[in-house]
């Protein structure tokens, strides 16, 4: 019993923060998303905004976060690869998702050299912030509260992923 007790304090505990900060984080961040020209894939603002929809640009290049449980990729639990939608590069393979009951799909590893992390303070405190190594695209971030065998929750934005069935 106290397992479930755990998982539903944690639930509960992230709806709270989740909601709290929602509004904040909704709203497009005016900022770089860490998109330097050394990245092997890289575009200018304006064929980034051509290639991608509208929410996908506010996340990937301006480190917005889309709302909580709206991802149709939340529900998908096909084998395949999680891949970046900006660039198509190869993320996360399917057998790593894990249900999170965050809102948002979470993974435990992510594909060798798929990802890179830098530190972010847009909350106030440190996170760890994951984009694309191919594009710099953010994708969200990655916790110390995932399942085994890494312990990680890497808690990704489904905007900024396409799904790729094996």
């Amino acid at each position: 019993m106290l397992p479930s007790a755990a998982v539903n304090r944690r639930q509960f505990l992230t709806s709270l923060a989740v909601g709290a900060v929602m509004p904040a984080l909704a709203l497009p961040k005016f900022a770089s998303a860490g998109v330097a020209p050394n990245y092997p894939v890289h575009f200018t603002d304006a064929e980034w905004h051509a290639r991608l929809t509208p929410a996908q640009y506010a996340v990937l290049r301006q480190k917005s976060t889309e709302y909580p449980g709206t991802s149709p990729l939340l529900k998908e639990h096909r084998k395949g690869t999680f891949a970046c939608a900006a660039d198509g590069n190869p993320l996360f393979d399917a057998h790593t998702k894990f249900e999170s009951g965050t809102g948002w799909p979470s993974f435990w590893r992510p594909l060798p050299g798929a990802i890179g992390t830098t530190t972010d303070h847009e909350l106030g405190y440190a996170r760890t912030e994951v984009h694309c190594a191919r594009c710099g695209g953010h994708l969200g971030h990655v916790f110390e509260d995932g399942p085994p065998p890494t312990g990680l929750r890497y808690c990704m934005n489904g905007v900024a992923m396409k799904f790729v069935a094996a």
